[in-house]
């Protein structure tokens, strides 16, 4: 026998409902054996009168039952509270400690790595000519929904601001490098060579390498018709991957042409807006299964041959068969090879795949496309680009403008780097460590860190006072620092200070000195 639920008000017996494997109950005013009574009496007499009381006097001021109602300023919900372990917290009035799911926080032996990354990323760009532009994260949410049979329409972080604005928090950066460029209008200097590292949101799945917010690495080239734009853009990644410490057998990057499921499916009537539709459900083979895509191609209203006959060209996986199909003369097959022989020269040819199934989710995409991929597939794409050349016009500008460019996101990137154990040990930030003996010092000391940082040094000048001396040389030691400079007052008063070196050992004769204040 078990006490499951015991309820009452003022007026009111207490109700008792007591089971016995789920046979015997009894309810409100039902007679109860007198053994149960003297059970319930022993146990609960005391909390039920408290109950009894508060109950009372809840009715007094109320004039009616006891109710439970929402918490000041929160809104009655027909689908009851929220259970997670956030919506506990919140009811609790606690305060959320963990970021917001699928974003990060990056403490400061986050931040260095990630820092260093991006460094990378500035050094090729500008290695490249590239210029740095930026844009704000909060968006227009129009930019980005004229795009139809996308699923990025449906993972923006979007909503109105307090001037009924539909917003959204750009899930990407190429739209806002075009409104920046129609801005301009005349005024831009055709071709342009800029790029960025832009923050992104996209409401996703998670997945390993895959977070809802990430940072991008965007490189575009506007004004160029030839695929010499291109062959630079996969220059510039294949340099950043061999400063990274990577080669052509850890990664390799796969290269299509929208154009050649296009030429094919045109002349059978997929044409206009039903081909971007078609691109959106080719760019997911790796995540549908073959059921799920004959579905889904059908439910565009795509007939059996013809999705017989795109299956055939996706099955393509050279060049040499790309020609057979589209003969030797086709523009797009001309395209491709010109970008293997200019990456021959380049030195990057051993890097490049041909994969008909590329063609990259996004609608705007309008020839070759190509996707960074890691050669043991552990992680989802690295980066991600193509050729665009139709994105102008469809933001409102009177004529075309050539264009390419990439998205290189932060994530999946150092995933990679952490598993062929290539982040560098990038803990040592403090060279030197300045430390007066006591407070009397302190200005003397303040004098010998600003010496040292005019000379470009990190230096850390010691805040807490009266610590052993000691206690400073293990902490110069826990934080990897070169040196440490004592302000002491006797070598003070002859203008010295006293120099440790903490990588020598300890019978060193340079281990340490004194340094005139003035050859610091």
């Amino acid at each position: 026998m078990a006490f499951e639920e015991c309820s009452l008000t003022s007026d009111d017996i207490v109700t008792l409902v007591l089971t016995d494997g789920g046979s015997d109950s009894f309810s409100k005013r039902e007679l109860v054996p007198r053994e149960i009574q003297r059970w319930t009496a022993r146990l609960l007499r005391p909390a039920l009168e408290l109950t009894v009381r508060v109950l009372q006097d809840e009715e007094k001021v109320q004039g009616q039952r006891l109710r439970p109602e929402p918490a000041p300023g929160k809104p009655k919900s027909a689908s009851g509270p929220n259970t997670s372990k956030r919506g506990r917290k919140q009811a609790k009035g606690l305060i959320e400690i963990e970021p917001v799911v699928g974003a990060r926080d990056f403490y400061p032996e986050d931040m260095v790595v990630r820092e260093w990354l991006f460094e990378q990323f500035r050094s090729v760009a500008s290695s490249f000519c590239f210029q740095p532009y930026d844009a704000p994260i909060l968006e227009p949410a129009d930019l980005y929904s004229r795009k139809a049979g996308e699923d990025i329409t449906k993972q923006m972080y979007t909503f109105k601001d307090k001037e009924d604005y539909n917003v959204t928090l750009r899930p990407e950066m190429t739209p806002s490098l075009a409104r920046m460029l129609l801005k301009r209008g005349k005024a831009i200097l055709f071709p342009i060579r800029w790029y960025t590292i832009a923050q992104c949101w996209r409401f996703e799945t998670m997945t390993l390498g895959r977070k809802r917010e990430h940072y991008q690495w965007n490189m575009d080239i506007f004004g160029v018709k030839a695929v010499t734009a291109e062959v630079e853009l996969l220059a510039a990644i294949t340099c950043l991957l061999s400063r990274l410490g990577l080669s052509s057998k850890d990664v390799g990057i796969k290269i299509n042409s929208r154009r050649v499921l296009q030429q094919v499916l045109e002349p059978l009537g997929v044409v206009g807006d039903k081909f971007a539709p078609v691109c959106v459900i080719v760019d997911k083979l790796d995540k549908l299964t073959p059921e799920q895509v004959h579905a889904d191609l059908c439910a565009l209203g795509i007939g059996p041959e013809v999705i017989q006959k795109i299956k055939e060209i996706l099955d393509i996986n050279n060049l040499e068969q790309l020609e057979s199909v589209l003969g030797s003369e086709n523009e797009t097959v001309q395209e491709l090879k010109k970008i293997w022989s200019l990456a021959k020269d380049y030195g990057f040819e051993d890097w490049l795949v041909f994969d008909a199934t590329i063609v990259r989710g996004l609608a705007y995409y309008t020839g070759i496309v190509f996707e960074v991929f890691d050669r043991e597939n552990s992680f989802r794409a690295i980066c991600g680009g193509g050729r665009y050349d139709n994105l102008m016009t469809t933001y409102g500008s009177k004529e075309d403008i050539s264009a390419a460019g990439f998205g290189f996101g932060d994530v999946v990137i150092q995933e990679l780097l952490k598993k062929k154990g290539l982040i560098p040990d990038l803990s040592k930030s403090v060279q030197d460590v300045v430390v007066p003996f006591d407070e009397s010092l302190r200005g003397a000391a303040c004098q010998v860190a600003s010496k040292l940082r005019a000379k470009g040094r990190k230096v850390q000048l010691q805040l807490i006072p009266k610590k052993k001396i000691t206690w400073y040389y293990e902490m110069a030691s826990r934080v990897n620092a070169e040196y440490i400079y004592l302000i002491a007052p006797a070598e003070w008063k002859q203008g010295c200070v006293r120099v440790k070196c903490l990588s020598l050992p300890e019978d060193h004769p340079d281990k340490q000195k004194d340094v005139q204040f003035a050859d610091l």
